[in-house]
């Protein structure tokens, strides 16, 4: 007998153009966190908020948003409204420090990270002079 040799012919096949990311496009038609994460504070009356743009200092975080509440309850209660329409406009909180205290609480949505704070623990830790780069050049060449 005589072997026979088959030969596939295998169809070259291009690879479909890369799809366009619809992750972009949905990011886009949301709104932007920050401005979720300032009305959620607006909605509880948040005291002093101050929001940052650090990403030319870090790459932690894009933002970050700084305000003060009248007591521990009321500072568990405005982290408990930024979690809260984080996720209803479709963010992911990543997680959340201080919750049981109350005195300050940190609420971690990646490129939002977001402190609330009893006012005298804010004058304590005084964060805004920390991150505020503006600040502290002029304070530097004085």
């Amino acid at each position: 007998m005589t072997a026979r040799k088959t030969v596939r012919k295998t169809a070259t096949r291009t690879a479909p153009p890369p799809a366009k990311r619809p992750a972009r496009a949905k990011k886009a038609a949301r709104p932007r966190l920050a401005e979720v994460v300032a009305a959620a504070l607006d909605d509880l009356k948040a005291q002093n908020v101050a929001v940052l743009d650090v990403s030319d200092l870090t790459d932690v975080t894009d933002t970050i948003v700084i305000a003060s509440g009248t007591s521990d309850r009321h500072v568990k209660s405005l982290a408990g409204r930024v979690i809260e329409r984080a996720k209803e406009a479709g963010f992911r909180s990543l997680g959340t420090e201080g919750e049981r205290e109350g005195e300050w609480v940190l609420v971690d949505l990646q490129d939002v990270i977001v402190h609330v704070m009893l006012p005298r623990i804010r004058e304590f830790y005084a964060l805004e002079k920390l991150w505020d780069v503006r600040s502290a050049g002029r304070a530097a060449t004085s």
